[in-house]
């Protein structure tokens, strides 16, 4: 497959798989590819487990980036302020974290503190911190035996996260790149 363009690919089963995309016209390019669409649909997956595990802690209808939130917040129990929170989810879309935020004070899960000048974090409640440790619990019940079920996997777990680090920083590289050649 390497350096020509790509038609289709035998998977060894029988008829080839179409490998086809108006994105990609090598291997490499490919492989890529399937990984980008792999990553959207793994977001998308991601995302439907954190609102339904909550679901089966608490009443509260979030959202993966709002269920994220909360858990950020709780992480290493100290208070967050606004930019730790889009510094730590890699986000700018802050009026968006700040809806989320009601959202989840609303809900009686986190608090706000402090004003003005002196700043402003947030911090889970008691009922935020049960509602956390209740998703732990039931985290580590569904989706983490269901990983120690699989030989070797953990491993392969720590070289995914080591590699989507790496991603993460070249796709912020190329982001920025990006955004200096846009249309006048």
């Amino acid at each position: 497959m390497t350096g020509k363009k790509v038609q289709a690919q035998n998977d060894g089963g029988g008829a080839p798989l179409d490998y086809r995309w108006h994105l990609a016209a090598t291997a490499g390019e490919v492989e890529a590819t399937e990984l980008e669409f792999a990553l959207m649909r793994a977001f998308e997956g991601f995302g439907r487990w954190q609102a339904e595990c909550l679901a089966g802690v608490c009443d509260l209808a979030a959202t993966g980036p709002e269920n994220a939130l909360l858990h950020i917040i709780r992480m290493n129990d100290r208070p967050k302020s606004i930019k730790d929170l889009a510094r730590l989810t890699n986000r700018d879309d802050v009026p968006n974290i700040q809806y989320s935020l009601r959202k989840l004070i609303g809900a009686g899960l986190v608090e706000r503190k402090g004003a003005g000048r002196s700043g402003v974090s947030y911090e889970v409640t008691a009922e935020g911190r049960r509602v956390t440790d209740d998703y732990g619990v039931l985290r580590r019940r569904l989706l983490l035996a269901e990983i120690d079920s699989l030989p070797g996997f953990s491993a392969r777990l720590a070289e995914a996260a080591r590699t989507l680090n790496v991603l993460t920083g070249i796709y912020e590289e190329v982001a920025r790149v990006a955004a200096t050649h846009r249309r006048g």
